[in-house]
């Protein structure tokens, strides 16, 4: 607030407080004046609350904060989920376009009918202050998915003694199934671990254990994860929220 508008707000209370006091003495023709101001000023002070609260109440944008498991040493939110994209959605996308700087659809469809679009949460319960929003109506193709890539802090320091933990929030408008795939690329070669998401739980987390996988801990270039959609034709599918951490297994 600049300095201007300061000093306007104190004289504007102090006229209320000397209205205040001399409310006792003043005319009823001042009174009625005075009262249908006060009436206007109260109306458009609740007309700012509501719009502050609400704005106030939604998730901030930039957050990185979720809950995490006990000894989790590397913990993320894709950009899409955290901050308003320069380009906010894409009509009849191709595939390997991309949104944002991290996510990336891939299809096979010879006509795409398939809409992506970031929104803005407002729900009491999210976290994420956006969320990724793709309309899939006629869909000719064989494969649907969304491949979202890692940071390098992700390669930094992993190990097969480790569990990679996934935690969406997803909503859907008819019953599908979505996996996950993990990809790590380590030399010449990719690991990959498939897990499918339990849509109809309330909690829809996964983990992928790297102790099952032939990781060579010394090669690992890159982290990615891959939401595979089977059956996405004329639905609408919402990830509210997608992040991920990392820990250590416990040990037996």
């Amino acid at each position: 607030m600049r300095l201007t508008d300061k000093i306007t707000q104190r004289r504007f209370l102090r006229q209320l407080d000397r209205m205040v006091r001399g409310a006792h003495q003043a005319t009823t023709s001042t009174l009625r004046e005075e009262r249908g101001m006060i009436s206007k000023l109260r109306a458009k002070c609740a007309e700012f609350a509501y719009v502050a609260d609400s704005r106030l109440a939604l998730p901030a944008i930039g957050s990185n904060l979720f809950p995490t498991p006990r000894g989790t040493d590397w913990a993320w939110r894709p950009q899409l989920w955290r901050g308003p994209l320069a380009t906010k959605g894409l009509a009849a996308a191709p595939s390997k376009s991309k949104i944002g700087d991290e996510v990336t659809l891939y299809h096979d469809c010879r006509v795409s009918e398939l809409t992506l679009r970031q929104l803005r949460n407002t729900r009491e319960s999210d976290l994420a202050p956006f969320g990724l929003r793709m309309d899939v109506f006629q869909f000719d193709g064989s494969y649907l998915s969304l491949a979202i890539d890692l940071p390098p802090e992700a390669c930094e320091g992993l190990r097969m003694k480790h569990l990679v933990r996934c935690d969406p929030i997803i909503e859907f408008e008819k019953p599908l199934e979505i996996f996950a795939r993990l990809n790590i690329k380590h030399g010449p070669n990719v690991e990959q671990i498939v897990r499918e998401l339990p849509l109809t739980q309330d909690n829809q987390m996964i983990e992928f254990d790297l102790g099952y996988s032939k990781l060579n801990e010394k090669r690992i270039e890159k982290v990615w994860v891959d939401l595979i959609l089977e059956g996405p034709e004329m639905n609408q599918v919402t990830v509210r929220d997608i992040t991920f951490s990392r820990y250590p297994r416990a040990e037996l």
